[in-house]
């Protein structure tokens, strides 16, 4: 006899119970994985027939929501053309144009651009270009010097940049020593932002000033860090520490994973901070969401150090699916959406909409330092055991995600980092959910 429903095929659910490693995740205690079946727009749509409003992007690639016609043609048309070549010894008009693109809109001589598959390889690269660059000079530096909470990713070289965000205890004995400066996170009505800054200058001062002719390159997220709790700075403090590091012959390296396109108001946060470093990383809102793709663009300085007779000299790096036409097809077609006035006016807008909710929020009992830059808005709740290992988080989570929010607190700090696609309502509605948890929650 057949059992009932034998020939019935295993759910989503059951599959990824059996199969799936998720990222940042404690199996043991999390919830089961939510099955998403499609999106659009900012809205998410469940196997189970819910729609919930994405309000981190998707972790932060999703620029312009989900499945944009414009970039899904684009890539739908170059799959059909050309959908992957080797790119060493070969180029293609994406990856070409989309580089001269991405260069026009940079400041200063940030030129060459090196394409990689993610945030953490973007960094990966240009910790070893800087490198590189001191050495293929005969001029040996190995000192890099990184930020309090600074995050950079997840392998071994983008770990060792962000160590001090607490993230890689597990790992401290595979990472190599980064000297760590203080970064002086603010917020609105910050009595004293000065003060702050001024003890993260003199400590980075004290820093370049012991490891004299050995630093390598300084690396900061400029404007916004992001996964260390969306801590926010003024353009000020980067610039004298630009000056700094200029003065120190020590190259800058910004990580612009997850502040570039857009997310800061401007087009690259080293823009809206009015500073030109040697080398930029560009990643995650490159491809507009679609595909993995990522960018570390350096100075023609940098790149013109690797020229010579001997291949010794040259970069020996590089991934299987550097520049893949798809993904750079993705990319010029976000890119021709980012530029549209439409949109930039879209980003004002939210910009302009955080600033005028988020108040109400900070004058609930237990929440503090709001802040906003661009399209993103953070405010911390209050918490003995602040950090990412708040149990609020979870908690505020879940409680988000039962109203339809897509929400991801980082510990105890709650952001909002929305596709540029969303309307005044749903953000007004998500402002309005969002009180009433916190209410809820903080009791």
């Amino acid at each position: 006899m057949t059992p009932p429903h034998a020939d019935a095929s295993p759910s989503t659910a059951d599959l990824d119970a059996r199969h799936v490693w998720h990222p940042f995740t404690q199996a043991a205690t999390a919830a089961p994985p939510v099955p998403v079946a499609s999106a659009s727009g900012a809205v998410l749509r469940t196997e189970d027939g819910r729609e919930l409003l994405d309000l981190v992007s998707s972790w932060w690639v999703t620029l312009h929501g989900h499945g944009h016609p414009a970039i899904a043609r684009a890539v739908a048309e170059q799959a059909a053309r050309l959908e992957q070549v080797i790119f060493a010894g070969f180029t293609h008009a994406p990856a070409a144009r989309l580089a001269a693109r991405i260069a026009a809109l940079l400041p200063g001589g940030l030129n060459r651009v090196f394409y990689t598959d993610n945030g953490s390889t973007a960094v990966e690269a240009a910790l070893k270009m800087a490198h590189q660059f001191w050495r293929n000079q005969g001029r040996e530096r190995s000192v890099y010097v990184g930020f309090d909470s600074g995050y950079h990713g997840d392998t071994v070289g983008a770990m060792s940049a962000g160590r001090a965000s607490g993230f890689f205890a597990a790992w401290e004995k595979l990472l190599f020593p980064v000297e760590v400066a203080p970064f002086p996170a603010t917020w609105q009505g910050d009595p004293d932002p000065e003060t702050a800054e001024n003890r993260a200058l003199e400590s980075l001062d004290r820093i370049l000033h012991a490891n004299c002719g050995r630093v390598a390159a300084v690396i900061v997220e400029p404007l916004v860090q992001g996964a260390g709790g969306m801590r926010m700075c003024r353009p000020g403090f980067l610039q004298r520490l630009a000056e700094r590091v200029r003065a120190a012959d020590a190259l800058l390296i910004l990580d612009e994973v997850m502040t570039g396109f857009g997310r800061t108001g401007a087009h690259f946060a080293c823009l809206k901070a009015g500073i030109e470093p040697d080398i930029v990383c560009l990643a995650k809102g490159l491809s507009g969401g679609f595909l993995p793709l990522a960018m570390t663009v350096a100075q023609d300085r940098i790149h013109d150090a690797f020229l010579g007779p001997d291949v010794s000299a040259a970069f020996l790096h590089g991934h299987s699916f550097t520049a893949n036409p798809l993904g750079c097809a993705a990319g010029l077609a976000s890119l021709d959406l980012l530029l549209d006035p439409a949109c930039q006016a879209r980003i004002r807008d939210i910009d302009a909409l955080h600033q005028s909710r988020l108040p109400d929020l900070a004058r609930l009992p237990g929440l503090t330092r709001p802040r906003v830059c661009g399209t993103i808005a953070a405010i911390d709740l209050a918490a003995p055991d602040a950090g990412y290992a708040a149990a609020v988080g979870p908690r505020l989570r879940q409680s988000l995600l039962d109203k339809g929010l897509l929400l991801r607190p980082l510990g105890n700090v709650l952001y909002l980092l929305p596709p540029y696609c969303v309307s005044d309502a749903q953000l007004h509605r998500a402002y309005d959910v969002i009180g009433d948890v916190l209410r809820d929650v903080l009791g």
